[in-house]
């Protein structure tokens, strides 16, 4: 393996920790929202509900007062019917009249149809008020663990960035950068062994020339197909040298 890709490969285990512990926190904050979402949905709901109970009290207000003039009217065209001595005049006060105890009764109906729907939104409203301040009470402890994580999240990437620093001062300038280039564009390992003869990032089969190159370790060797970094793993062994020793053994054994 290239001597200078071990300080990288050294770097690139920092930064996968890291990426690993960016994800965990991004999960963590993505709880933490979910939690504050459904409170404030909560909260939204508790809100349009008192909103919707002062407009229905309002219209039963207005109603009410629709009503009282109703009866006044009424009175008054009673206490004309009572003044007129006209058979067609009395008449017609008792038609306007009972129109008028029509449209009372009416209102009367739609003022009792307000203040039942006023007493079920109130307990709608009473529901919903419960609801949420449950749902805080029970969220406190769940949002006191997840915000303690994140901090322990926060510590641990500090760590893991002081000991990346100290490796960066000491690392190959050039092939830094190329890694740092690759890592920002796939945001996984960038620098990975081949395997079989296949890249172990894409699983692209390499050829016997690409292997031996990479084997030999005396430049940056790229992938054609997904363009990581390849090298060669010590412990690793090729096919051809693998077999030639049992193949000599066996003619030893003849002979």
């Amino acid at each position: 393996m290239l001597k200078a890709l071990a300080k990288i490969l050294d770097i690139q285990e920092l930064d996968m920790q890291m990426i690993q512990l960016m994800r965990l926190k991004n999960e963590r904050k993505k709880e933490l929202e979910a939690i504050n979402d459904a409170k404030e949905s909560l909260r939204k709901q508790v809100e349009n509900k008192r909103k919707e109970i002062l407009e229905f009290a309002a219209q039963a207000r207005f109603a009410e007062g629709l009503i009282h003039e109703i009866i006044e009217k009424y009175k008054k065209l009673e206490n004309q019917q009572n003044m007129v001595k006209k058979v067609e005049e009395f008449n017609s006060l008792s038609q306007e009249m009972s129109q008028t105890d029509r449209k009372k009764l009416a209102e009367e109906q739609h003022l009792s149809d307000l203040l039942d729907r006023i007493a079920a939104e109130e307990d709608a409203l009473k529901n919903l008020e419960e609801t949420l301040a449950s749902t805080v009470e029970s969220r406190k402890i769940l949002e006191v663990e997840i915000k303690d994580g994140i901090l322990r999240i926060n510590e641990e990437g500090r760590i893991i960035k002081s000991q990346r620093d100290e490796l960066v001062a000491d690392a190959d300038a050039d092939i830094f950068k190329i890694y740092e280039r690759l890592l920002k564009n796939k945001k996984d390992r960038v620098i990975v062994p081949i395997e079989n003869r296949c890249c172990s990032g894409c699983h692209i089969m390499l050829t016997a020339q690409d292997e031996n190159l990479v084997r030999k370790g005396e430049r940056i060797i790229f992938c054609e197909h997904c363009s990581r970094i390849h090298y060669w793993q010590e412990s690793q062994v090729p096919d051809s040298s693998a077999t030639a020793p049992k193949q000599r053994r066996r003619r030893a054994v003849k002979t």
